[in-house]
Formats: structure tokens, C-alpha cells, sequence
């Protein structure tokens, strides 16, 4: 992958991955961390992106991969005799991993959306897009979009029940 299609493809979804990394995280440089994390690993296996389809869901998944990665490791502390030590974090820790799972849920409830009523909830929801500006950019008519928001929704409040 050329660095010009890796910066189209990749790079223009780093406001979105930063969200998701500090919704995740709570945290703000550490949001940019795991984001930071998440572009070195994509570069490094830039090769094996040519056959993403869709590069934002992709990121996404790894991006939460990293983000619960560094949840684990900041509530494990090594002591300096080598025993594991449960670190002080702050909040309560349950609450937020309970909150990261159900996350978790969602993401993949949505992976497993047909492609079109996963493309149309995630442009209307994550991208915060117009009923208008979906039907332009997918040529998809204003009552087809809002039958398939209305499936995708009934299917992921289904799936949460």
C-alpha cells in the first residue's frame, strides 16, 4: 500500500478513532496513545490492508483490541519482587469494564449488519449525517434509508434483548 492510499484510507479516520479510543479509555493522552499504537500497527502490515473493504470497522476492532489491552495493563502493576499487585485506579473500575464490554457488544451486534444497514446507521449515528446527505452520498432514496435505520435498529435493540 503506497503512503498516499494508506493516508486517504487510514489517516483520515483519526478524529473518529481518537473518539472511540477516549470514550474507551477516559482519558485523553492516553486516547492518543492507543491511537498512536493503532497507526504503527497498521503501517507496519500496510501490505495486508489492500483487502480491507472497510478500513473504519477494521480500525475500529483493533483500535478496541488496543484500548482493552492498556485497560488491562494499567490495573496490573509488576511489584518489585515480582508479584502482580492490583494498581489504584480511579472511578470504579467494575462500572467501566462492564461499560467497555457492553461496548464491546455493540460493535460487534453492528458488525453483523447487513453491509447496507450498517453503512446507513453508521453514517447517521457515528458521522452525525443528514437523511439528505446519506441518500446523496449512497444514492439510496430518504424512505429506503429511514425502512433500513428502522431494521437496523429493531435488530440491534433485538440482539441487546
Amino acid at each position: 500500500m503506497s503512503p498516499q492510499r494508506f493516508q486517504a484510507d487510514w489517516l483520515s479516520l483519526a478524529d473518529s478513532f481518537w473518539q472511540i479510543a477516549r470514550y474507551i479509555l477516559e482519558d485523553d493522552a492516553e486516547a492518543e496513545d492507543a491511537v498512536q499504537d493503532l497507526y504503527l500497527k497498521l503501517w507496519k502490515n500496510r501490505d495486508a490492508l489492500e483487502g480491507i473493504g472497510n478500513p473504519k470497522g477494521y480500525g475500529i476492532t483493533v483500535l478496541r483490541n488496543i484500548c482493552l489491552d492498556r485497560i488491562r495493563k494499567r490495573r496490573k502493576s509488576v511489584a518489585a519482587g515480582g508479584l502482580e499487585q492490583e494498581a489504584e485506579v480511579p472511578g470504579n473500575y467494575d462500572e467501566t469494564i462492564d461499560a467497555k464490554e457492553r461496548l464491546a457488544k455493540v460493535l460487534d451486534a453492528i458488525k453483523s449488519l447487513p453491509d447496507r444497514q450498517r453503512t446507513v446507521l453508521m453514517m447517521r449515528t457515528v458521522e452525525g449525517l443528514s437523511y439528505e446527505d446519506i441518500s446523496r452520498r449512497t444514492g439510496i432514496p430518504y424512505l429506503n434509508l429511514r425502512v433500513l435505520l428502522s431494521q437496523a435498529r429493531r435488530k440491534l435493540k433485538n440482539k441487546a434483548q
